[in-house]
């Protein structure tokens, strides 16, 4: 297990204590869920990796760390509520081991994570959404990888449910004024909306004149 999603990085945010060890490993089960092709336990540890790296600019950087924790810790490629039962799950797994202040942010932090869409005074909010999207910024083979990974986490939809979905959630990511926030990962907004533009102008040859199907679970806006 990588040492970003041990219990001594856990215990450094948390605290070394019975209900935190608990808290841990029940985080760990959730991340380790045999559905999840790409919210599992490496995305957290690339979150938390590059959050870690771009901490200097969060106020709060033990919040931000937290929220990386848990912005996933509940993922059903069923559901649309994923993040606000994530936050909820925070805030019942928080209680006690760390400040109240902190967990609502904690929480604040979890939430934000359905759009990636902060306010330009959100340092917090930055650091945690730019850290999410990396992946949306890599090497095009390394892209292609993370979107076969997300169809295969709904593998549950049809090709049209799917591509509808997919195509919404790229048009969403696109159509905000940035991806990325700080000034230190400005570079990767050229990158990572190329292989967005990519991907979308796949699906849309993909799903042609066909119409489109609704009722079903978007993949989610980081993925």
């Amino acid at each position: 297990m990588s040492t970003l999603v041990g219990f001594d990085a856990w215990a450094a945010l948390a605290g070394d204590s019975p209900t935190s060890r608990t808290e841990w490993a029940a985080l760990v089960a959730a991340w380790s869920e045999p559905h999840r092709r790409y919210h599992d336990l490496a995305h957290l540890a690339a979150v938390l990796g590059v959050a870690g790296q771009l901490a200097a600019d969060a106020p709060d950087r033990d919040a931000v760390l937290l929220a990386a924790w848990y912005h996933d810790v509940v993922y059903d490629p069923q559901r649309t509520d994923n993040e606000e039962i994530s936050a909820a799950r925070a805030r019942a797994g928080l209680r006690g081991l760390v400040p109240e202040d902190r967990v609502e942010e904690v929480v604040r932090l979890v939430l934000l994570t359905a759009t990636h869409d902060p306010e330009d005074d959100d340092a917090n909010g930055a650091v945690l959404c730019d850290a999410d999207l990396a992946v949306l910024a890599g090497p095009p083979d390394a892209y292609v990888v993370y979107a076969s990974a997300v169809r295969a986490e709904y593998g549950h939809l049809s090709d049209e449910v799917f591509t509808a979905g997919r195509i919404a959630v790229l048009e969403q990511l696109l159509a905000l004024p940035r991806l990325y926030r700080l000034p230190a990962v400005a570079d990767w907004e050229p990158r990572a909306r190329a292989n967005l533009a990519a991907e979308l102008a796949l699906l849309r040859s993909r799903a042609g004149a066909g119409g489109t199907s609704s009722g079903a679970a978007r993949p989610p806006a980081d993925g």
